[in-house]
């Protein structure tokens, strides 16, 4: 079991086999804040070069929080600093700042202008977005409550966990005069429903664990002192599927789900078009047609060789080869 640390130690990361464990510490108030944000897309850089994780645990060192919101500072700060503008110019500034943060040069004057807090904000988003993306498994184990950012962050996540007990989950922007703004909109809706999302985040009232699991918002509701097992055994388990093909389906579903039937199909045959032909793809295929040639059914109707595919999984190489 090895152990890395990155400064400012707003995460500390842990390898537990092909998962790794990320740590958020947001300090004596659990806040996610500038520097975090930062380190968590450094962290993505990374993953993009590393082909030994697998999938991502992230939780928070806060005893009662995983991540408890933003940093309040951070967003009051960086609105205080944009001028007071229509909704066509603030349309015009959220691209504006996008294209420019794409352009080095440009982007190092801009910081110093209004649209740094823009290209921060787009820059979160990216984050979220290259998670989504990713052929990485993300595990949200929420230690605690979550509000604002941290339910955010979780829902960026393609699995959310949670600890049972006197803790909560939700978007309660609307009670700071402003709308959730690390996806939390786009998100939640796609989640839970349109209508049920709306009610949510107007209220502004979060959820408990066990409400939260009812309606979707989570996925399941652990003991605390069993949850980060749970979660590293579910992070292993979905991450032993082939990295290739794990990207494929969240490419096709984050992007292609929310898009109209016929765009997303589109995505849908994107991305077959450019898996199928993989080494990874070729070999588990011909083995399924190998093995119904010769055991005269196909192997997904055999139980005992559908559950050790599922554990394993891929279809197991009866030549003992490695899946990518």
């Amino acid at each position: 079991m090895t152990k890395m640390h990155t400064p400012p130690e707003c995460l500390d990361m842990e390898s537990r086999g092909s998962v790794l464990v990320a740590r958020l510490d947001g300090g004596p108030h659990g806040l996610m804040g500038l520097d975090m944000a930062n380190e968590l897309s450094g962290l993505l850089d990374k993953l993009e070069s590393d082909t030994a994780v697998k999938a991502v645990v992230l939780t928070g060192t806060h005893p009662e929080r995983f991540i408890g919101h933003a940093d309040v500072r951070w967003l009051q700060e960086g609105g205080k600093s944009i001028p007071s503008v229509g909704r066509g110019m603030a349309s015009a500034i959220s691209r504006t700042a996008k294209t420019v943060r794409g352009i080095a040069p440009l982007a190092a004057t801009a910081s110093l202008t209004p649209l740094d807090g823009g290209m921060q904000l787009d820059k979160l988003h990216d984050t979220f977005l290259r998670m989504n993306r990713s052929g990485v498994i993300f595990v949200a184990a929420l230690n605690g409550s979550a509000l604002g950012l941290g339910s955010e962050l979780a829902l960026a996540c393609d699995v959310r966990l949670m600890a049972d007990g006197n803790f909560f989950i939700g978007q309660p922007e609307v009670l700071l005069g402003i709308l959730p703004g690390g996806g939390g909109t786009q998100r939640l809706p796609r989640l839970v429903g349109a209508h049920r999302a709306l009610m949510l985040m107007l209220e502004g009232r979060p959820l408990s664990p066990r409400k939260a699991l009812e309606i979707g918002y989570i996925d399941e509701v652990v003991a605390p002192d069993a949850l980060l097992d749970r979660a590293i055994e579910l992070a292993g388990y979905l991450g032993s599927r082939p990295k290739g093909a794990i990207e494929a389906v969240k490419r096709a579903v984050y992007f292609g789900g929310s898009a109209t039937l016929d765009e997303g199909l589109h995505m849908e045959r994107t991305e077959f078009i450019k898996i199928s032909p993989t080494e990874t793809a070729q070999s588990l295929m011909v083995e399924y047609l190998d093995r119904t040639d010769r055991d005269g059914n196909v192997p997904f109707y055999n139980p005992t060789i559908f559950e050790q595919t599922l554990e394993q999984g891929s279809l197991p190489l009866q030549n003992g080869g490695e899946r990518k």
